[in-house]
């Protein structure tokens, strides 16, 4: 079975128990989403795990691991702009561009200035480089709970009074860059045809650091 399509039903699972405690509706309540907007932006991600669209390529150090092929034969339309001795980078729909558009959401919303949202990304971004590594056969791995604790640790401290929408923002962004942008030189020797920027793995990363950093903070 797809490792996205398996990440998928974890994280369905994972978000019928939180949505039963409560839990997603007091994070998203604190980013002054009600619960019919909450539902929508989980609902829109966990759907849009599964869409990756094609930005680039890079070439391969590595040969192709035979595991990736399995992981990605369901991909048929993205399977035929593959290419052996490349790596085709990628953008996940749920994991990248709309944890992007609601952090744009929430900088509109929110009286952050400039400067603390950028330090905090900064800082969050220089953590999950450091923390993450580049695991073969798999992709980028990060300790899960790094991201969570640091951004919301990071938030109270730089904005008590908006710390939730600050953990969300440099919490999500930092994963993003730090695990998957910054990384993209490494993943030319995962052996893996395709790499996708807040897909897999990370797609659940940076829903769980959202989550978990916005109810610490």
């Amino acid at each position: 079975m797809p490792l996205q399509i398996i990440a998928a039903i974890f994280l369905a699972a994972t978000l019928f128990v939180f949505i039963q405690i409560g839990v997603v509706t007091v994070a998203f309540d604190k980013l002054g989403l009600s619960q019919g907007s909450a539902m929508l932006l989980l609902i829109t991600s966990l759907l849009g795990s599964s869409i990756n669209l094609p930005l680039f390529t890079v070439d391969a150090t590595r040969e192709p691991d035979p595991r990736w092929a399995e992981r990605l034969r369901w991909m048929t339309a993205m399977a035929r702009r593959l290419n052996p001795n490349k790596v085709l980078i990628a953008v996940n729909v749920g994991g990248g561009i709309i944890p992007v558009a609601f952090t744009v959401y929430l900088l509109n919303h929110n009286p952050l200035s400039p400067g603390i949202v950028l330090a905090a990304v900064a800082i969050q971004t220089g953590i999950c480089y450091a923390f993450s590594r580049p695991v073969s056969g798999v992709g980028i791995g990060m300790p899960i709970f790094i991201a969570p604790i640091s951004a919301a640790v990071t938030a109270v401290t730089l904005a008590p009074e908006s710390s939730a929408p600050l953990a969300y923002i440099g919490g999500t962004l930092g994963v993003l860059l730090g695990a998957d942008a910054l990384r993209l030189r490494d993943v030319r020797g995962l052996g893996s045809p395709l790499a996708s920027i807040g897909g897999a793995g990370t797609f659940d990363g940076v829903f769980i650091t959202g989550l978990v950093a916005v109810l610490l903070a």
